[in-house]
């Protein structure tokens, strides 16, 4: 018994461990991976193949259409009509007419006719019968077939707006990372500083060269930058977390990042490009989405005209008194082809509304895509100045950064030549890890907004 749950348990263990992954990535490695994962982008991918499906649908619709039909009956009951037995009824007709008398005088009155049951049916009937229909002209697949191509184009662009989302996602908490977990290597190394600040300073005091209340101070300082650590390692966890969550990974999957993160990485390719609006995926849809409501204002258009199609038909009918194998049945084929011309000539001036709202909906679109620019080019020059002020703040704070450790070394060598205190050292070293909080603080900001800025320009 126990060495079966040990099995199972150890059965269970590598099957753990098969079922978890390491990904090393890059930053486009990361998009990429987003990109196959993501189960928003997976729908709007299956957005696509759908419209692709009704295109062909609508391709369908303009091939010759057939369809058969067979039905088999018998009766148990020939139905019947009544039917006059006009034969007596003609006889006096003419005898009245020629003035003959009979028995009892002259013949002054005709008879009613008798009416008799009368059946046109056989009790074993059989019909088979083919149709085929050719459409030859009708508007709303005339102007569908014209649409299938903008309709898939409209697909794609909603495939690359979602693909556009994420990409700007996965960058951001890429590099979020990056920069998160350079802090926290900072910090370290902060701690190693004050840990061997305290050594020295117990030193120091064993020896009489310190008071207590100088390694309290250094003791204090460890203590806040621990707490800091903690909850910079904290964040770094989180942002590891919701990565995993953007780029569509298991939580207990591992990710090592294998970019690093540098202030020229900022700065590269960021001279003004050239700007269409139709680099940015929304104008793309906008428009795609007017060329359809062109069309659907096209299809209304055409409603007047005749709708023209083309049918053939061709039938054998069979009728016995016997089952059909009875080789007394008598068969009868009959074949027709013809024209169908459908012509609308009032409709309570319904196509007339449709058409005026199909010109309203491309003046609505119209103002749309007008709006949305105005939001690009606000959203460009937001981004562009947020940008520059970001590297210009990255610029200061990372000398102020390299000036706060060179204040810091100068400080740490007067103490340790015995010409400064501990608590110089310990408010240097304060300085230093608070400029370095600054200039992280800048990094992610300009990185940040870079990537919102070449998202502005469709360059992302």
């Amino acid at each position: 018994m126990k060495k079966g749950i040990i099995s199972l348990i150890l059965v269970t263990g590598v099957l753990t461990l098969r079922a978890q992954q390491k990904y090393e990535l890059t930053v486009q490695e990361a998009v990429d991976l987003a990109y196959r994962n993501v189960m928003e982008l997976r729908n709007a991918q299956v957005d696509y193949r759908i419209q692709e499906a009704k295109n062909k649908e609508i391709t369908g619709m303009a091939y010759p259409q057939l369809s058969a039909s067979f039905s088999a009956s018998h009766y148990l009951e020939l139905p019947a009509i009544l039917f006059p037995d006009a034969t007596s009824t003609a006889v006096y007709q003419i005898l009245k007419d020629e003035g003959v008398s009979g028995s009892s005088g002259p013949i002054t009155s005709v008879p009613a006719p008798q009416m008799r049951q009368v059946s046109f049916q056989q009790p074993w009937n059989m019909a088979l019968g083919a149709t085929v229909t050719q459409l030859l002209f009708q508007p709303d697949v005339f102007v569908g077939l014209q649409a299938r191509e903008t309709a898939l184009n409209l697909s794609q662009s909603m495939v690359d707006q979602v693909r556009d989302r994420i990409k700007d996602s996965a960058y951001k908490r890429y590099y979020a990372i990056l920069v998160a977990e350079k802090q926290l290597h900072y910090v370290d190394e902060g701690l190693a500083r004050l840990n061997k600040l305290y050594r020295d300073d117990s030193i120091m005091y064993r020896n009489g060269f310190a008071e207590k209340l100088d390694l309290d101070r250094v003791q204090v300082q460890i203590n806040n930058l621990r707490t800091t650590r903690n909850t910079i390692a904290n964040a770094v966890n989180l942002a590891y977390a919701a990565m995993k969550f953007a780029l569509g990974v298991s939580q207990k999957d591992t990710i090592v990042l294998k970019d690093n993160l540098s202030p020229d990485m900022i700065r590269d390719n960021l001279l003004d490009p050239t700007f269409s609006y139709e680099d940015r995926t929304e104008i793309r849809t906008l428009t795609f989405a007017r060329k359809l409501q062109e069309l659907d204002l096209k299809r209304y258009r055409l409603g007047y005209i005749p709708t023209v199609s083309a049918i053939g038909n061709y039938s054998l009918n069979g009728m016995g008194q016997k089952f059909f194998t009875n080789p007394n049945t008598i068969w009868i084929n009959s074949a027709y082809i013809g024209l169908s011309v459908n012509v609308p000539l009032f409709d309570g001036f319904q196509r007339k509304y449709k058409v005026r709202q199909a010109q309203l909906n491309i003046e609505k679109v119209d103002n749309t895509i007008s709006t949305v620019k105005q939001g690009i080019d606000l959203e460009q020059v937001a981004t562009k100045g947020l940008l520059v002020n970001a590297i210009n703040n990255l610029d200061i704070q990372e000398a102020n950064m390299q000036l706060a450790e060179k204040v810091y070394n100068t400080t740490k060598i007067k103490f340790e030549q015995g010409l400064g205190s501990s608590f110089e050292v310990l408010q240097s070293d304060a300085d230093l890890q608070q400029a370095q909080a600054n200039y992280f603080t800048a990094l992610y900001n300009a990185m940040v907004a870079r990537v919102s800025y070449l998202h502005s320009l469709g360059k992302l």
